[in-house]
């Protein structure tokens, strides 16, 4: 009997309809049950491609002893975090602050108030580890809520408490200078990991935002060591096993220092932010290398998580069959030499053991090997190598392939629109930016109402009922900006200014400028998140800054210059001290130290041969968030093409930062050293 999921659109959530647990969504009417039955609420968050979620749900939430105790002892309430970002961030704070650390599954047990009281994140069936089971932590909160319920609300209402009054170190409210951009380097300088790239020790995840600052800074500054550092990560990364070596695309993360053996799931998130770090790569240095992943990653977006509507999927899981019938972590894409030898038969399989650096050992488990690159590609024949991958692609492809998480989540999107959209122009690629346009259309037609107003996510068509929260209006509108400058389109800038009207009215504080993660209007949780640190994904606060920013850049709007300054003040707080978690807010600080720079190109026509390369050139120069409008003169669709004529009727570019302007060039190397200058 299916309980109260089955009516949700989050596939995590329909994935728990059938246990027997009877779980709620997050909604009022649980708490209201909870009151009425006078029995604590037991939150579950996770999300669809959780390998630990998927554990704990095998282990106790379909186990029938489990369920019944649940069922008689307390309201069950479960939550999606990729669907309800907002709860998920309040109670993770509250987990974070009370035990020193988090994770997913994350179990919390709740008053019928919402107040957090007892904490933890995976418990097993029976005690390990130090670990008590499932069923003892059940059994001792549901004691201590009818034995001393006094000492419990005074526990919840303390930590409520103490939450409220963990009010963000806001800085001064200005930017960081170059000062404070020199100290951010010089600290990751000493956390960077000169052997094996990267930063810190494992697990290690790809620092694409970091990355995005090293290649910004080195562009302002000509700093060597910060180019260095991200060509040399960007390529370890690029030849070990996070990275799909046959099909390309990203994993979550490293669990060792190596980039070896990847957490196999996949993230629309992390494939889109790397995918433009690659190509922003490639743009700076002309690497091949990069221009390769780049284009390998934008087409695994495309292939394998572009939805039937034209937006993109959430994930893929890290589990997948391993042939037996049992889910078993990243079966869909180990080998062993065996494995090797009957497809390839035993010359090519020779090579690939070589070439993919699989060993009869393993560098996995049970003698597998995750497929890298650790040898230098000039020592094998190329045609034979490709030949190889085909092959070996085909063959993956007959295995049980890994769930995909369908639901199609705003913010994420508008990375997935930034990315393709400049991949796609980068390197002649139209239909990659014909999927960012489609993907940007369906955002329009389904998760945005007639104000404007984003919803969350959507899946198989249908909107959901969750409101967007910061990062969805920031993201989708840098998005839009993004696709703006590469289409030549005025429309995607004037939806990118609606939404961001709402990040200046509904979620900035009108005295200090600090942002919150959710509306002034949303639904109230035990306190309204706001986190700047920029984490697996720019943080909503320095995303949103971004974008204000290059709105400000195309329009010349002082309103949203200004609150873009203001937000940029907690990284100048922060960005010295834990750079590792500003990085896009100290990418967006370049932006505003270079200007950032305004490019207008005008011709007589967009398909003219020489606009185009003009406009190419724009779009390829490595001022740090430089804008670029494109269009015919007189035209009416990007304010940067005002009063633009042509010079003596040729097609023309003008480049302006700090209310001063270059003189018009209609010479591509003459706009291309301007814009590299």
């Amino acid at each position: 009997m299916p309980n109260r999921l089955a009516h949700e659109t989050s596939p995590y959530l329909l994935q728990h309809a059938d246990n027997p647990v009877d779980w709620w969504p997050w909604s009022d009417e649980a708490f209201e049950e909870a009151r009425r039955r006078d029995v604590p609420v037991l939150l579950s968050v996770g999300y669809s491609s959780c390998h630990w979620c998927h554990v704990m749900a095998r282990e106790s939430f379909e186990d029938g002893q489990t369920a019944e105790y649940l069922n008689a002892h307390y309201v069950s309430v479960k939550v999606d975090r990729e669907e309800r970002p907002d709860v998920d961030a309040v109670y993770m704070e509250a987990v974070q602050a009370a035990t020193g650390h988090g994770g997913w599954p994350m179990t919390v047990f709740l008053t019928p108030e919402a107040e957090p009281f007892y904490f933890g994140t995976y418990f097993p069936p029976e005690p390990r580890q130090g670990m008590p089971s499932f069923r003892q932590v059940l059994q001792g909160v549901s004691q201590a809520w009818q034995e001393r319920r006094e000492e419990v609300t005074e526990v919840a209402g303390k930590i409520v408490r103490d939450l409220a009054g963990r009010e963000i170190s806001y800085g001064d409210a200005q930017t960081p200078g170059e000062q404070e951009l020199a100290q951010a380097l010089l600290a990751l300088t000493r956390e960077y990991d000169p052997q094996r790239g990267g930063f810190g020790g494992a697990p290690k995840f790809p620092p694409s935002m970091v990355l995005e600052f090293l290649l910004r800074h080195h562009a302002r500054t000509g700093a060597e060591g910060a180019l260095q550092m991200a060509a040399d990560t960007c390529e370890r990364m690029a030849r070990g096993g996070i990275y799909d070596q046959l099909g390309g695309g990203f994993a979550r993360y490293s669990v060792d220092r190596d980039w070896v053996v990847p957490h196999f799931e996949k993230m629309l998130y992390d494939n889109a932010l790397l995918c433009r770090v690659y190509a922003h790569l490639w743009r700076a240095t002309g690497s091949e290398l990069a221009r390769r992943v780049a284009l390998e990653t934008a087409d695994f977006m495309v292939r394998e998580l572009r939805t039937n509507e034209g937006g993109f999927a959430s994930a893929l899981d890290a589990d997948s069959d391993d042939g037996t019938g049992r889910h078993v972590e990243g079966a869909y894409y180990v080998w062993t030499p065996g494995q090797l030898r009957e497809v390839l038969g035993e010359q090519d399989a020779e090579v690939a053991v070589r070439y993919f650096g699989v060993t009869e050992e393993g560098t996995f488990e049970h003698g597998q090997s995750v497929l890298q690159l650790p040898l230098e590609d000039g020592l094998f024949d190329a045609e034979r190598i490709t030949s190889i991958r085909e092959r070996l692609l085909a063959a993956r492809a007959e295995r049980p392939a890994p769930g995909r998480d369908d639901k199609v989540v705003a913010a994420w999107n508008g990375l997935a629109i930034a990315a393709l959209a400049e991949t796609g122009a980068y390197f002649d690629r139209p239909d990659l930016v014909e999927a960012a346009l489609a993907a940007a259309d369906l955002l329009v037609r389904l998760h945005l109402d007639e104000q404007a107003r984003l919803t969350r996510t959507s899946k198989d068509g249908h909107a959901g009922a969750n409101a967007g929260v910061l990062e969805d209006y920031a993201d989708v509108a840098e998005g839009f900006l993004a696709l703006a400058s590469v289409s030549g389109e005025g429309v995607w800038l004037e939806f990118a200014g609606f939404l961001l009207d709402h990040v200046l009215a509904r979620f900035a504080d009108p005295e200090s400028g600090a942002l919150f993660d959710t509306a002034a209007d949303a639904e109230r949780l035990i306190r309204r998140p706001q986190d700047p640190t920029d984490n697996a994904t720019p943080s909503g606060w320095s995303a949103a800054a971004g974008a204000l920013l290059s709105y400000a850049a195309h329009t010349g709007s002082v309103p949203h210059r200004t609150a873009a300054e203001k937000a940029l003040g907690v990284v100048k707080a922060l960005g010295p001290r834990v750079p590792r978690f500003t990085g896009w807010g100290l990418a967006v600080a370049e932006a505003v130290l270079d200007g950032p720079r305004e490019v207008a190109v005008v011709g007589p026509s967009p398909a003219d041969a020489g606009t185009r390369a003009l406009h190419r050139t724009a779009l390829l120069g490595t001022a740090p968030g430089a804008v670029v409008a494109v269009g015919v003169p007189g035209s009416e669709e990007f304010p940067l093409l005002s009063d633009r004529p042509l010079v003596g009727g040729e097609p023309s570019a003008y480049v302006c930062r700090n209310f001063t302007c270059d003189a018009p060039t209609t010479d591509v190397e003459r706009l291309r050293a301007v814009l590299s200058d």
